[in-house]
């Protein structure tokens, strides 16, 4: 303990994040400057594809008319199949990261993920009963099961996790999503290998995919995104306050059961939309907001904004590099986000320590 001398003025005191970046405005043009990163990549994805287009091109064809001909089927990809992938990949990375980040959160853990929570899983197994029980082939068709079936699988994780002693706390929670999953997975898989149809369309699905999403399927999970994220802001606040622990939140006035429920729900609409669209997809719920963590702190009216952000961005680069690396073919985006992602997370926990949540 340090003790002021008489007369001397206490010593000055630290203002900002260690580590992090340090004043409002300065996080506030951070933020935007992320942005215009964004928008930025999206106006590159466009042009980019396994049809040569060209960046100039793809924009005159999708700000212009009908050409007719080789060039109005040009831009029949770039309006029909560019710009929904584009812009879904920003939503469905958006979603997966702020998953991550409230998920992170309510468990208090840093390695913490949404498929933790069962949430890829129940989505997984809704999506195997559309196609071999219903015989459902659209993508649409996958979004609204797999919705379903990511909220079942959290309502049956919160359902076992609020039973016994230490019902509810976040070590519990996800127990309890780690043996639902493995039932699940189980499940699945054994569907799977007795359902050779339902295997062929189900794997590409698994694989994390934007290829082939056109409008409709950004437009089915769009709404659900936007509540989530907006309810995810909404939440900035109370998620501070769980972060100081059960007892320090009830002290401090916060409904520590009614909110872990809220940000369970908010993980579910968020991840369970995302994995609906595109399929399961690796690394962006666990590292991005670990990367953010390191830039602007804990604290979640910022770390969710940037979060969201950056994970718009991460997935939309890595869908741009699967396009670019095996032309005229493509790697499905959630195989280069595991593969790109994997490394630069490793490295980041070797070279400091895990940013506490």
């Amino acid at each position: 303990m340090v003790v002021d001398a008489p007369g001397q003025a206490p010593p000055a005191r630290r203002t900002g994040t260690p580590g992090g970046v340090v004043g409002s405005a300065t996080r506030v043009l951070g933020l935007l400057a992320l942005v215009a990163i964004a928008v930025l990549v999206l106006l590159v994805s466009i042009g980019i594809g396994s049809r040569d287009i060209g960046i100039a091109q793809s924009w005159t064809l999708l700000l212009g008319g009908d050409p007719g001909g080789a060039a109005g089927i040009d831009a029949a990809v770039v309006r029909d199949l560019r710009v929904p992938r584009g812009l879904l990949a920003l939503a469905v990375g958006a979603a997966l990261g702020l998953a991550g980040a409230v998920m992170q959160g309510l468990s208090r853990n840093p390695l913490a993920d949404p498929g933790l929570l069962g949430v890829n899983a129940g989505a997984s197994a809704a999506v195997v009963v559309a196609i071999g029980v219903f015989g459902i082939g659209s993508i649409t068709g996958y979004v609204w099961f797999g919705l379903v079936g990511a909220g079942v699988a959290m309502f049956g994780v919160h359902a076992l996790g609020a039973t016994g002693r230490a019902s509810g706390t976040p070590d519990r929670l996800v127990l309890a999503g780690a043996a639902i999953t493995a039932v699940l997975i189980a499940l699945v898989n054994a569907a799977l290998v007795l359902s050779p149809r339902t295997f062929d369309s189900f794997r590409f699905w698994n694989l994390g995919s934007l290829s082939g999403r056109r409008m409709d399927v950004l437009l089915a999970v769009g709404p659900f995104i936007a509540v989530g994220v907006l309810a995810a802001f909404a939440m900035a606040r109370a998620l501070d306050t769980l972060a100081l622990g059960d007892r320090a939140g009830r002290a401090l006035g916060l409904d520590v059961g009614r909110t872990r429920v809220a940000a369970g729900a908010v993980v579910t609409v968020l991840a369970g939309a995302a994995t609906a669209a595109v399929g399961p997809i690796a690394f962006l719920g666990l590292a991005v907001p670990h990367v953010v963590r390191g830039l602007v702190g804990p604290a979640h009216r910022w770390l969710l904004p940037y979060t969201a952000v950056l994970g718009a961005i991460v997935l939309l680069v890595a869908d741009v590099v699967g396009r670019v690396l095996v032309p005229p073919g493509e790697i499905q985006v959630g195989v280069t986000t595991a593969v790109l992602g994997a490394p630069v997370f490793v490295a980041l926990c070797r070279r400091r320590r895990l940013v506490g949540v």
